[in-house]
């Protein structure tokens, strides 16, 4: 392997002034939960398991991007708790230099027996995918997951010190917008170690539910809480904003109806080695045939920053109409 040059490597810095320090790796496209807004329920033709990047390969990609600026990674999927021996790779990631921090996000089926040994691995924090408190309707948003097994593992999380707990909640109407109000109550009683994320449903595809905008989740929440207070902290290096609501903190993540894509510093390594840039944009080359193919770090470096480069400013999705996202979400990882 050729030696990794740190001063000759420019930063991860696109056409429009972006800085991106922050990755989401998806270590597979596999899932034990096939949830209504992340798969058609016919389900999604899988990727040959030879065409997934192998850790040591996923740990030299961002390697290499981490000589170029890159601080942050988070591991996703599909679901990444499926994939065996999940600690050596956050381990390996945890080795590299430039990485402040690694993180992770579940369904929480399987976490609770892993959490104490990714912790031990290098694990940083946790997020956790909670829609719904309601056993039979959690059952029915997921397909066949259940809940008690989410919240051991949210149990879990917090006993491993993997704090603060994120609890993402995709809000949908008519399937679980009635539970705003109440998972706000849940979390608030779990506060601090655990904080809230409202996430706005995405399109992909085809338009399966109806997403609920951020104003009319604030509106909720004032209606049922009081003024929410502000909070102009960095919970993390994601697109978030937030509010309190006494020792909780409550994030909005708003791609459709306040969309971040100014100051998105985010790339995406998919399972089988494509870097997507955006959601709405999956034309990009596999870095995965560069690696098995020979290429030079430098060589590496210097096909990610064409990529980033080729950004686009943004997405054309809305709530009604615009352009839906490219592809299924599983392939992605979020």
């Amino acid at each position: 392997m050729a030696r990794l040059d740190d001063a000759n490597l420019p930063p991860l810095l696109d056409r429009f002034g972006r800085l991106h320090t922050y990755v989401r790796v998806s270590v597979t496209d596999r899932c034990n939960f096939r949830c209504v807004y992340c798969l058609p329920e016919e389900g999604a033709t899988l990727s040959p398991r030879a065409e997934l990047l192998q850790y040591e390969e996923i740990v030299r990609v961002v390697r290499v991007m981490a000589a170029m600026g890159l601080r942050r990674v988070r591991l996703t999927g599909g679901e990444p708790t499926v994939r065996r021996d999940l600690e050596q790779l956050v381990a390996g990631l945890s080795r590299l230099d430039g990485i402040d921090e690694i993180t992770l996000t579940t369904n929480a089926h399987r976490f609770a027996a892993q959490a104490a040994a990714l912790r031990a691995a290098g694990l940083h924090r946790v997020n956790i995918s909670l829609d719904s408190l309601d056993a039979a309707r959690f059952g029915q948003i997921t397909r066949g997951g259940e809940l008690g097994a989410v919240l051991a593992g949210i149990d879990a999380a917090v006993a491993a010190g993997l704090l603060p707990v994120k609890i993402n909640m995709v809000v949908m109407g008519g399937v679980n917008d009635d539970e705003v109000v109440p998972m706000t109550r849940w979390a608030l009683e779990r506060a601090p170690a655990v904080q809230l994320r409202f996430i706005e449903y995405m399109p992909f595809d085809q338009r399966r539910h109806v997403g609920v905008s951020a104003a009319e989740l604030r509106r909720r929440l004032v209606d049922a809480f009081g003024p929410l207070e502000p909070d102009g902290e960095r919970h993390g290096g994601g697109p978030a904003t937030h509010a309190r609501i006494g020792p909780l903190v409550v994030g909005f993540i708003s791609p459709i109806t306040e969309h971040f894509c100014a100051s998105c510093n985010r790339l995406r390594l998919l399972s089988d080695g494509h870097l997507r840039t955006c959601l709405a944009h999956e034309d990009t080359p596999s870095l995965r045939d560069l690696v098995r193919g020979g290429a030079s770090d430098g060589e590496l470096a210097a096909t990610i920053l064409g990529i980033v480069r080729g950004k686009p400013a943004g997405h054309l999705a809305e709530l009604e109409g615009g352009t839906a996202f490219e592809g299924i979400m599983t392939r992605i990882g979020g």
